[in-house]
């Protein structure tokens, strides 16, 4: 060891070796030792708080109390009473304690802590699959509902899920067929009984996974020749609608037409409620960008969510719904606006799962939406769509014989209603520089929230 690197371990463990307080020490899930600060402050604790297999991998003090982790109300109150006592505590954890882990609940009991992270699973995974994560999506269904992960999986073409027994590699692959992914298994990270196996969602739903396992969910080649087919429309658009063009040229994508960043979560560069001529749409059919405004905001979309756009037409509203973070589903029976639908989300870099068929018999076997945008299909579809029981129901109507029948359907499953006519009036020019204000055709949107 060299002077420099001397003195470096021996600050690194002066700062790490407290007379008090909860170190919380990561050990390496690549398989690599443990941190050299740990010998240190374990020689000096008198309480050691780990999973059995943690405490077994490291030479606690013979002097030092332990506790086993399972449920964690035990263990916290241990902590709480040797930081009370002034006892040195440590804990320890797999990987980076701050990633999903126990750091979380060690602050909200209000432990002093320190906290030393190793390499966690997650990097361990895109380590061993040669893959760069700077723009992955970080996600659990440790603990907690899966389908938040699953719909983020669905939504992003490159996610990172931590799983737990029920709620792993068999239960994502189930619910992603039908999406172009693959998923990369990894099990058992840094130890002899690593596996490392990449396979189709509809193979991971078969297979039988051990535990603990990380799963990478990744966007599949197949996304690439979606977007070579959407490209024949798109050639045609970009010609007719430059300005769309050059906006998408100004924002880096990657193959199959997925954004870079994979981060949905903030607010779309170029915005939302966008104008009509940022879509391909063929005689008027498509959502006005007033009306737009309101359907998104009442959709109420955002990363963890799914989305379907029904009667889906240009797919305006479900890629908007995209761009802010949800995963999306568009039902259309004509073909032609399916090739339209394509074109659309390929020209905002988005992904957007295409159902051609007629509902609401094309509704049958889909994952259950969390809201549902119905644009067409008469009341037959909207009561097959209240049937499922989304959280919130938003249809747009230009008869106002529609309008009462689609009241009490809602009302009658159980959702609350409220509804607006919009009416909105565009500026326009007249000869001469004089201007005017042309008229739009009125519509009510509904919005139906389950009580």
């Amino acid at each position: 060891m060299t002077p420099a690197e001397a003195a470096t371990r021996a600050k690194t463990t002066a700062q790490l070796n407290p007379v008090v307080g909860v170190t919380v020490v990561g050990l390496d899930a690549a398989g690599a030792a443990p941190h050299p600060a740990l010998a240190p402050v374990l020689s000096a604790a008198g309480l050691v708080v780990g999973a059995a297999r943690h405490l077994a991998a490291v030479p606690v003090p013979a002097g030092a109390d332990t506790v086993t982790l399972g449920p964690l109300a035990p263990a916290l109150h241990r902590l709480a009473a040797a930081v009370a006592a002034g006892v040195p505590a440590v804990v320890l954890a797999s990987g980076d304690p701050g990633l999903f882990g126990i750091v979380r609940r060690l602050r909200a009991a209000g432990l002093p802590l320190r906290v030393v992270p190793a390499v966690s699973s997650v990097a361990a995974a895109f380590a061993r699959a040669g893959l760069p994560w700077d723009g992955a999506a970080v996600v659990t269904a440790h603990g907690r509902d899966l389908r938040p992960a699953l719909n983020a999986c669905r939504a992003l073409p490159l996610v990172a899920v931590l799983t737990a027994p029920g709620a792993g590699a068999a239960e994502l692959g189930a619910g992603l067929v039908g999406w172009p992914r693959r998923l990369l298994v990894a099990e058992h990270l840094g130890t002899d009984a690593e596996r490392v196996r990449e396979v189709a969602a509809e193979q991971a739903a078969t297979d039988t996974w051990a535990d603990p396992h990380v799963v990478l969910s990744l966007a599949d080649a197949a996304l690439a020749q979606a977007s070579a087919d959407a490209a024949r429309p798109q050639a045609a658009a970009d010609a007719a609608y430059p300005q769309a063009a050059a906006d998408r040229a100004a924002d880096p994508v990657a193959v199959g037409g997925m954004r870079v960043d994979n981060q949905p979560a903030a607010a779309p560069v170029g915005g939302w409620a966008l104008p009509e001529t940022r879509y391909v749409h063929r005689d008027s059919m498509i959502t006005k960008s007033e009306v737009r405004a309101l359907v998104v905001a009442r959709m109420r979309p955002r990363l963890g969510r799914l989305i379907w756009d029904v009667g889906a037409g240009s797919g305006s509203v479900g890629i908007e719904c995209a761009l802010l973070g949800a995963a999306v589903l568009a039902v259309e029976q004509a073909p032609d606006a399916a090739a339209t639908i394509r074109a659309n989300a390929t020209a905002h870099e988005v992904t957007v799962r295409l159902v051609v068929g007629r509902a609401p018999q094309a509704l049958a076997g889909l994952p259950d939406p969390d809201a549902v945008f119905v644009g067409g299909g008469g009341h037959d579809t909207l009561a097959a769509v209240v049937a499922r029981r989304p959280e919130r129901v938003v249809l747009t109507l230009a008869a106002l014989d529609r309008v009462a029948p689609a009241v009490g359907l809602l009302r009658a499953a159980g959702y609350t209603v409220e509804g607006s006519q919009l009416s909105a009036a565009r500026l326009a020019d007249l000869p001469g520089g004089s201007i005017r204000l042309a008229a739009t055709n009125p519509v009510v949107v509904l919005t139906g929230e389950r009580q």
